[in-house]
């Protein structure tokens, strides 16, 4: 699994934004059975940045904790299975490496969201992180039952990697 993590922000944490997304992604991925070795971009802007590509992609004009651009359309969550009839479109031929998407973060509510909350800055980054991978492995929250999926699944990875709300 590659990450290309991009800072458009001064924000600097006490910790290596880097490692801890890899590990998360890591984890999703082995957690859902992802047979690929798989890139995801992560961008960290702030909220004004945010709200911008929250504006221009899905005309909601407000800023958001994180927004998940998926490249595969899952016909069942995690159900990799297609991958290989649409290879054109989902592997890069450079790397050979599954494109699962893109995630944008706001560092400005990951600094809030953990005050809130009263976990570290770490967790709730981890937290994120998760959640978006899951969308980029076709799950959604629209629904009561989808969103209770989610929160199982984000919580379980997490635990895994002894990220706890501690």
């Amino acid at each position: 699994m590659i990450s290309y993590v991009e800072n458009e922000t001064d924000t600097v944490f006490e910790f290596s934004v880097q490692d801890v997304v890899d590990k998360v992604m890591n984890q999703v991925l082995q957690m859902e059975g992802c047979p690929y070795d798989a890139e995801v971009n992560v961008l960290l802007t702030d909220n004004e940045g945010i709200r911008e590509y929250n504006k221009n992609y899905r005309d909601i004009d407000r800023e958001t904790d994180v927004l998940s651009f998926p490249n595969l359309e899952y016909e069942n969550p995690s159900d990799f299975s297609f991958v290989e009839k649409s290879a054109a479109d989902s592997i890069d031929p450079e790397t050979g490496l599954l494109m699962l998407g893109d995630i944008i973060l706001s560092v400005d509510r990951i600094r809030e969201q953990a005050a809130q909350y009263e976990h570290s800055e770490l967790r709730e980054l981890a937290f994120l992180t998760a959640h978006s991978m899951l969308h980029l492995c076709g799950y959604d929250h629209m629904t009561t039952p989808e969103a209770s999926v989610m929160e199982e699944k984000q919580e379980a990875a997490l635990q895994a990697l002894g990220i706890t709300r501690d």
